[in-house]
């Protein structure tokens, strides 16, 4: 899979209004597929389907710049920031990057994204990010 391929086709899943939809990419990854976040890590296809619909159901919207890509034999890196509005909330922009791996098929067998989950949704409410942030440098750096 090419550069060009992959901005195109995940560019297609995400959208400022509505849900996302994954269907088109999912023939893209291997049966066995090893997805691997901050939250969780998944094994399977069926699994990593059905994840991937537990966040649209959940999502009232949720938007994807990409904003580089870079290919190696059989790794994809990206970097993104993801804008998601849940029901309740209002929308809370995620900064990462994922990493995909290709199989010997060219299908992807793993990916793992990249990202601080709490920090970038503390970042905007201004009480916890102060604490949350003062945590983090006092505990880890």
């Amino acid at each position: 899979m090419e550069i060009q391929e992959i901005k195109e086709h995940w560019s297609k899943t995400y959208s400022a209004e509505g849900k996302p939809d994954w269907s088109h990419i999912f023939p893209f990854y291997s049966e066995n597929i090893v997805f691997h976040d901050s939250i969780q890590k998944i094994e399977g296809k069926v699994k990593f389907i059905e994840m991937c619909n537990r966040l649209s159901k959940r999502c009232k919207s949720l938007n994807m710049d990409i904003y580089h890509i870079v290919k190696t034999d059989n790794v994809i890196m990206m970097d993104w920031k993801m804008t998601m509005a849940f029901r309740f909330f209002p929308s809370s922009p995620i900064y990462g990057a994922s990493r995909l791996t290709f199989d010997n098929d060219g299908l992807i067998s793993e990916q793992r994204d990249y990202y601080d989950l709490w920090g970038d949704i503390y970042d905007g409410i201004p009480i916890y990010r102060r604490f949350y942030r003062w945590f983090m440098r006092v505990f880890f750096g």
